[in-house]
């Protein structure tokens, strides 16, 4: 450009399609003369001005430098006639050639379309961006071409939009420019990326938008550079696959967990940016509570289950009705009422029940309680006949224990005694002792259930008690003497 300028300073000779700077020496209502160094002053017309903007009449003064471009270099009348329009195109072009040289990256509108891609207008130029080097297009959509309707629908939105672009080639003879949109935005997102690595901090919060979902996790743009959500910080529930809960264009607030800047990784957690639901899950819910649960997994020790986003809990095998097997009786997705048996945060496990679903064990246990409590105050404070009876029949009862009791005392005596003699041999006043020892014990035995009363359930009890003892002594008795006379013999 500087060499063009210091050439049209001091111009040798003109040529058609030279393109030579000049200062406007007088501006009428048709023509504008302009001094580009001959022996007389170029002719500009005004017809041919833009109506504003720069290079519009309004805009132009004496004494304004002007680039423009030589029509004829000279007319009978002496005059050179010249164009301002036509200069400034080439100036463009002059200009579009440095940014291709360059590499610069440019922004254009979209003025037109046809079944072969995009016409972009490049500061008064025409350009062409092919169908295959539009970004927003899917391969298979390129394949199709203009030709397909949905295709050439979206060619049809894409009219009036701005675009950025990089130029991949350029023939200035044959006024060809052709642009990509593709390499332009891998080229920005490159230096981007190199910008990002250096901007971001662990910990920060980031806006992005899902850009790719794989099996191990989802691919969050940030403006230029894609970080990697892993599967494990897709969310404080447990995901199986990305696509469970994000689609690709939704946008999501991330947190920074590292960045590698040698190797170019961005490792990212959405999970993160979001408030744990743990911290708050005992404002929310208590042991006890029914809740409505989901099925999540299957597993051989019972189910687990999904009470809200984030919060999962333990279906035990215990914990499931009598003879249900989770494996044919429960399937993933099902929605189930629960009852929450125990929250620990600390430790993020929950506690479900499906067989306390109806009444709690600790329900059932306080309400058999409560009836064995009520059957012995009901017997002391009901009166009439009924009573009576039952008393009666108690007594009875007792009494009858007592005298079948006495009658096995005395077998077990004889018995005792029948083996002493066919023994014939032996201490004979050893099982004269055994025998008063007995018998001491069978009287002490009676008096203590001679002596109490048979009265209310209370007495009867107190009563029974003191017979088991009795009786426990003398089996003990008979038996020491048993193991004795068997180690005498």
């Amino acid at each position: 450009m500087e060499a063009l300028l210091a050439s049209a300073n001091n111009p040798t000779s003109l040529k058609r399609g030279d393109v030579v700077e000049g200062e406007i020496v007088r501006i009428d209502q048709d023509e504008i003369l302009v001094d580009i160094g001959l022996k007389s002053e170029g002719v500009l017309s005004t017809k041919e001005l833009p109506a504003s903007g720069y290079g519009s009449l309004s805009e132009l003064k004496v004494h304004d430098k002007v680039l423009v471009y030589v029509v004829q270099p000279e007319t009978p009348d002496g005059h050179a006639v010249l164009s301002l329009r036509k200069a400034n195109a080439e100036r463009q072009w002059r200009l579009v050639e440095e940014q291709y040289r360059n590499n610069e990256l440019i922004k254009a509108r979209v003025i037109d379309y046809n079944k072969g891609g995009l016409i972009v207008d490049v500061n008064g130029i025409r350009g062409f961006v092919p169908i295959s080097q539009i970004q927003s297009l899917k391969r298979e959509e390129v394949a199709a071409g203009g030709e397909s309707q949905e295709t050439a629908a979206k060619l049809a939105s894409m009219k009036d939009k701005e675009l950025q672009l990089k130029i991949i080639e350029i023939n200035r003879a044959r006024n060809r420019l052709i642009l990509s949109e593709r390499q332009a935005v891998q080229e920005w997102r490159q230096r981007r990326r190199e910008e990002l690595l250096d901007e971001l901090k662990p910990g920060e919060i980031r806006k992005g938008v899902v850009s790719n979902l794989a099996n191990f996790g989802a691919f969050v743009d940030l403006g230029g550079a894609d970080g990697l959500v892993h599967i494990s910080q897709l969310a404080w529930s447990r995901v199986n696959h990305p696509s469970e809960v994000l689609h690709v264009g939704q946008e999501v607030e991330v947190q920074v967990l590292s960045v590698d800047k040698e190797k170019k990784k961005i490792a990212l957690s959405i999970k993160k940016a979001e408030v744990d639901p743990w911290t708050t899950v005992e404002q929310r819910y208590t042991p006890g509570q029914l809740v409505t649960g989901t099925i999540t997994k299957i597993a051989p020790f019972g189910a687990f289950a999904r009470i809200e986003d984030g919060i999962e809990g333990l279906i035990h095998l215990s914990e499931l009705p009598p003879g249900m097997d989770p494996k044919t009786s429960l399937h993933e997705g099902q929605q189930l009422q629960l009852r929450i048996l125990r929250i620990d945060p600390e430790r993020r496990r929950l506690g479900l029940s499906l067989r306390q679903v109806e009444e709690p064990d600790s329900a059932k246990a306080q309400s058999q309680s409560q009836a064995q409590n009520q059957q012995p105050q009901q017997a002391a404070t009901s009166t009439g006949p009924a009573e009576t009876t039952t008393k009666g029949a108690t007594d009875d009862k007792m009494k009858l224990s007592l005298e079948e009791t006495a009658r096995r005392q005395e077998s077990g005596q004889h018995q005792h005694e029948g083996r002493g003699e066919r023994r014939e041999r032996g201490d004979k006043g050893e099982r004269e002792g055994r025998a008063e020892r007995r018998e001491r014990a069978e009287k002490s035995e009676s008096s203590l259930l001679d002596h109490l009363p048979l009265g209310d359930d209370g007495e009867i009890t107190a009563m029974a008690e003191a017979f088991r003892a009795a009786a426990r002594q003398r089996n003990k008795n008979i038996t020491t003497a048993d193991e004795t006379e068997g180690s005498g013999s």
